[in-house]
């Protein structure tokens, strides 16, 4: 099966887009109620992106791997921007932290999947990390069934909240 997606590093001037959907109230509802921060709406998940954080943003998270990885999710059949993902290096762990926004109007329809596969590919492959992890709430049945369908397995439960590592022998076992 032909993939309908494919992982592109922005460009600086493409930042929009992740402004974008960092406002979206209805993509970030996942986002909703944690300890708030500057610039962040603890009521509706949003995110401040100004455009002059943009430069020191980029810098850090662009061109810096194997710390570091960020690229747009792109539907194949128009290069329409639906979303993004990340890979960044655990202080405290020998794994990568992972995350996946797909924009709203775009969940359901089988793209993050497919879009967690290819970021554990270029983690893997290109990166060379030794483990993928990512952690969020035990309700969110739809983030558990996209990462147990891409490969990962659960590593752990505390206060309502589920762990789940995909290690580099797991992916080479399935790839």
């Amino acid at each position: 099966m032909e993939k309908s997606v494919y992982l592109h590093v922005p460009e600086q001037n493409e930042l929009w887009y992740r402004k974008q959907i960092m406002a979206d109230p209805e993509t970030m509802s996942y986002n909703r109620g944690y300890e708030e921060f500057e610039g962040y709406n603890k009521e509706n998940g949003c995110i401040e992106f100004p455009e002059e954080e943009w430069d020191e943003w980029y810098d850090y998270f662009v061109g810096n791997e194997p710390q570091r990885f960020y690229a747009y999710v792109v539907r194949k059949i128009d290069n329409t921007f639906i979303g993004e993902v990340n890979l960044h290096n655990s202080a405290e762990h020998d794994w990568h932290e992972m995350g996946i926004v797909i924009e709203a109007k775009y969940r359901g329809q089988g793209y993050s999947v497919e879009a967690l596969k290819l970021l554990i590919k270029y983690g893997f492959e290109e990166m060379n990390v030794s483990a993928i992890h990512n952690m969020f709430e035990m309700d969110r049945t739809a983030a558990i069934h996209t990462h147990l369908s891409a490969g990962f397995q659960e590593y752990g439960k505390c206060d309502n909240m589920l762990e789940l590592v995909i290690a580099r022998e797991q992916y080479e076992g399935n790839s």
